[in-house]
């Protein structure tokens, strides 16, 4: 069982990080933080982060160009969010 030490550095570790998640973020900052479960998440594309694991992100990072020649090929096709 925690000590109550441990447990009052605990809340003030949460409220630390609640805090943090309140500020507002500056529209197209985008920022990296790794998951209590070890993955990679990308905050600030959207309304909720994007989280893969390493190897996904290496997978994916490995299609770049890939991606970026679909992205052109299809231009007219794709939505633009503005």
């Amino acid at each position: 069982m925690p000590s109550e030490e441990e447990l009052q550095a605990e809340i003030e570790r949460l409220r630390a990080e609640n805090e943090s998640l309140k500020k507002p973020t500056v529209r197209g900052q985008m920022s990296l933080k790794v998951s209590e479960k070890g993955a990679l998440s990308v905050y600030g594309l959207g309304r909720f982060p994007v989280t893969l694991y390493r190897e996904q992100w290496e997978k994916l990072l490995g299609m770049a160009e890939e991606i970026r020649r679909f992205i052109h090929d299809n231009d007219q096709r794709l939505k633009k969010k503005e």
